[in-house]
């Protein structure tokens, strides 16, 4: 399926990648397979579900594997850099079905102090009843991920950068941490998407990405996605993929393919645009701080240039007067709409209150959370920047913090 791109540019395999022409109507894109259920020779398929996902057998029931989701794989392990990928029918589904397949009751699991809530909630709740142990570690912080590692640490989870406070890890060092401990090194790069990072080259072992986000890009499909080496991928689709049954729809997969076509021109013009925003509320008298990798600012604006092709389209900043600042946003925004989620061609706005988030999500220890108050002090506020013209974001947030 598709052609040997290997060789050739990012943009050229976020276009062509995993899709070829179709043999019988020659269209140039996709078809949608609805099909549930697909016709074999007989003998061929039987009973089991786990036996029907082989190499001679591509395609028996959709809940093993289907066109559109072999179409997507194939793009986004050539985008990453990987020997294969399984999509999964949600973000959160991809995180926690890699975790479900790697650990097993007394493991340990090291996972960021700072991370997708989602992440968050499920290891330190359903996924520690499971009898796995899990502890957090500053991953910007070698010598405390060291601290926290245990005898039966099994794999390390981390963001870069990480939600929602913009901190980032160096992959290559905390790679080298990870496997000489013998444990295994997982990246969620859902902020970055491949066309700014891909921790696959820098040593990590798995990345995971929510497909929701800047890889489908329009905020019109859910998806996620595990990319590794081809035995564990291997693996993870035919116990968890198919046992679990978080398959993503051939409909979602068609719609992530159509956005990953466009994904280095809109992870470009989100930078523009986040550029031009960060500096202004880096320029303004009512804004305290600004987290944007783009910026001289940031604290590992070094790494950024290291190991970043670009800073992505997110920001993080905190304002002089949080409460009337946000009391005014519904009156004042005119672009801005106040929603979760992000990398998506509309601008979003998202306040991050630390004590709630320490209270429902993170549930940090005292020293983790003297960290975590370095960056986001009482809270913050955190922007998805769009693809509208920057001038006009910039004015909808003047009217916003004047008011304040």
């Amino acid at each position: 399926m598709g052609r040997d791109l290997a060789d050739m540019g990012f943009s050229t395999i976020a276009v062509h990648g995993g899709v070829s022409l179709d043999p019988s109507t020659g269209a140039i894109g996709p078809h949608i397979a609805t099909s549930t259920n697909f016709a074999a020779a007989y003998g061929s398929i039987g009973f089991s579900a786990e036996a029907t996902v082989a190499d001679e057998v591509p395609f028996a029931y959709a809940r093993e594997g289907h066109p559109n989701a072999a179409q997507l794989e194939q793009k986004l392990a050539l985008l990453d850099g990987a020997e294969a990928a399984v999509v999964f029918a949600t973000g959160i589904a991809a995180i926690s079905g890699l975790m479900t397949q790697v650990l097993s009751p007394g493991d340990h699991l090291l996972v960021s102090d700072v991370s997708y809530a989602g992440t968050a909630e499920f290891t330190r709740g359903l996924l520690a009843g499971m009898g796995i142990e899990v502890s957090v570690a500053d991953m910007s912080d070698l010598d405390d991920v060291r601290a926290a590692l245990r005898p039966n640490t099994r794999l390390i989870h981390a963001e870069t950068p990480c939600n929602p406070v913009l901190k980032l890890v160096d992959i290559r060092a905390l790679a080298r941490v990870a496997h000489d401990h013998g444990a295994e090194l997982c990246v969620d790069g859902t902020f970055a998407t491949p066309a700014v990072t891909r921790p696959l080259l820098l040593g990590a072992d798995y990345v995971v990405h929510s497909l929701t986000k800047y890889m489908g890009g329009h905020g019109d499909a859910l998806g996620g996605a595990v990319l590794g080496r081809a035995e564990p991928m291997d693996r993870l689709r035919r116990e968890v993929g198919v046992h679990l049954g978080g398959t993503l729809s051939a409909f979602n997969c068609w719609l992530i393919l159509r956005g990953l076509e466009t994904l280095p021109i809109r992870m470009a013009a989100y930078a523009r645009g986040a550029t031009q925003v960060a500096r202004f509320l880096e320029d303004h008298p009512k804004v305290r701080s600004v987290r944007y990798p783009g910026l001289p600012s940031h604290p590992q604006y070094a790494l950024a240039q290291r190991q970043m092709s670009g800073p992505s389209g997110m920001i993080a900043f905190t304002v002089a007067d949080h409460e009337r600042f946000g009391d005014g946003l519904k009156d004042q925004l005119r672009i801005f709409h106040f929603a979760a989620s992000l990398g998506l061609s509309r601008s979003l706005i998202l306040e991050a209150r630390t004590e709630d988030l320490r209270r429902t999500t993170f549930k940090l220890d005292e020293a983790h959370l003297r960290r975590y108050r370095e960056w986001a002090g009482d809270g913050f506020y955190r922007l998805s920047i769009g693809l509208e013209d920057p001038d006009d974001l910039c004015a909808d947030l003047e009217r916003a913090l004047s008011a304040s």
